[in-house]
């Protein structure tokens, strides 16, 4: 064992935790009261009175926490890098509407008025954004320097224990710091395994728990030598000390880090339906939604497109093409009319290029700023397509003379959703000619990201962004 790998002390015994929790606890519920005892005492002026509410306003911090921990504000992900801000403002929007409840039906907390109540949400609001921002600015730094609230040793110099341990170093937390590997087999395994040292063997690990500087031990042996890994388990039960089983690694990132359970069994699961329960209605409750306001709004524009269209070139306004919609049903998509009719090409055997003699006046103009793209406003409230998702693509679209399908494995895996009229790869620059393997791979995987980790929010965003995209795409002709 090397004498700089235990020279470094965890930051706190494994119980600071729970102090830190309790802690949060305590901040969270003088930050829901705090704009509410400000507005009381600037507009009550009886001390008996305020005293009274005080009372209230203590018995409200207390209902906030509750739902806080109820909610999950308090589990594992607290002390991880993520912004939480989304469960935050539910949490706080259930714990404000219980005030609300006593504000109006119990006629608690009077000589607050009613629109002042608002800037008692967006204040507290406010002041718990800034709480996490924080707070992760601290865990930030402390990472930075190497430090956390428990060092962990992966047990097994083993291709899954390096796995699991460069997983670790990417997406770790303050919770967990890995300081080395433990391994009987110092003969076969010595030095260093990636970027960590080989602490020694399970002698010297029972010496790291016994001085308490060692909180977690991530159990990485193969899962065919049971016997063994029965054996250490048994053996460390009997120290003070958690003790994780590291799963396959590969099948984990398969998983996408989520865990089902099947009749109490707990597996990996390696696809699902992107979207469940009532994800669905919710999205086609969005799309009739945000389509109907666009094409009230674009009405004029889109009259005034179609009597250009008209005017520039002989034939049809729009143009309909037949491409791959949800679960790769051909979908008719509309659009206006861009090139010359006699030269149309309904199932694009030939990506338009820069100059493209086909291309009409007008239609170089609503290539350009995505105008031709309007009426699928229509294929919107039809329900064949959805305002946000991936693309969708005619029959023989090709990248570098290869059609899509043949160019990238996980190209179809895009139809698991219905397409979109914009899309996460879009406003991520990927739009336009597809002239290389490259641009139709970024397609997909920007189309994947968003079918996983899809949400209202998600699609507001992309909604929110497309606009500047667009306009400062230089891709689109």
């Amino acid at each position: 064992m090397r004498a700089h790998s235990t020279e470094r002390q965890p930051i706190s015994r494994p119980s600071f935790v729970q102090y830190f929790v309790a802690f949060t606890r305590l901040l969270h519920g003088f930050t829901a009261i705090l704009p509410g005892l400000v507005l009381l005492w600037t507009l009550n002026g009886n001390p008996e009175l305020t005293n009274h509410y005080v009372t209230l306003m203590l018995f409200f911090g207390l209902i906030t926490v509750l739902i806080f921990q109820a909610g999950g504000v308090y589990n594992d992900e607290l002390f991880s890098n993520l912004l939480r801000f989304r469960l935050m403002f539910f949490n706080w929007l259930a714990a404000f509407a219980l005030l609300l409840f006593m504000h109006q039906a119990l006629k608690l907390f009077a000589p607050i008025p009613v629109r002042l109540l608002a800037i008692w949400f967006v204040a507290g609001l406010l002041m718990f954004g800034a709480e996490r921002l924080l707070l992760l600015a601290i865990l930030r730094s402390l990472m930075r320097q190497g430090r956390h609230l428990q060092n962990a040793v992966i047990l097994g110099g083993t291709d899954n224990g390096v796995r699991a341990a460069e997983y670790l170093r990417r997406n770790g937390d303050i919770r967990l710091g890995v300081i080395g590997f433990i391994d009987d087999r110092l003969s076969r395994v010595s030095g260093m395994l990636g970027d960590l040292p080989v602490l020694g063997d399970t002698a010297v690990l029972e010496k790291l728990i016994r001085e308490e500087r060692v909180q977690q031990v991530l159990v990485a042996l193969p899962w065919t030598a049971e016997n063994r890994i029965d054996h250490i388990v048994r053996h460390l039960r009997t120290l003070p000390v958690n003790v994780l089983l590291v799963p396959d690694m590969l099948a984990l990132r398969h998983a996408h880090n989520r865990i089902t359970e099947v009749s109490g069994v707990p597996m990996f699961n390696a696809s699902e339906l992107p979207l469940r329960g009532w994800s669905p209605l919710i999205k086609r409750i969005e799309d009739l939604f945000l389509a109907s306001i666009a094409l009230v709004l674009l009405a004029p524009v889109m009259l005034g497109l179609a009597l250009a269209i008209k005017l520039d070139s002989p034939g049809p306004v729009l143009f309909r093409q037949k491409r791959y919609g949800y679960n790769n049903r051909l979908i008719e998509v509309y659009k206006f009319r861009s090139m010359y009719h006699q030269m149309a090409d309904a199932n694009a055997e030939r990506q338009t290029i820069r100059g493209d003699a086909r291309i009409t006046r007008v239609g170089n103009f609503i290539r350009r700023t995505s105008l031709d793209e309007l009426p699928q406003l229509f294929n919107v409230l039809l329900g064949s397509m959805s305002m946000v998702g991936p693309r969708p693509h005619a029959t023989a679209t090709k990248a570098a003379g290869i059609l899509f399908e043949e160019a990238v494995e996980q190209y179809s895996a895009r139809h698991r959703v219905k397409p979109g009229i914009t899309g996460w790869a879009q406003v991520n620059g990927y739009r336009g000619e597809t002239d290389t393997l490259e641009k139709i791979e970024k397609r997909v995987e920007y189309d994947l990201e968003y079918i996983e980790n899809w949400s209202i929010w998600f699609d507001l965003y992309i909604i929110f962004r497309t606009l500047p995209a667009v306009a400062s795409s230089k891709e689109a002709y």
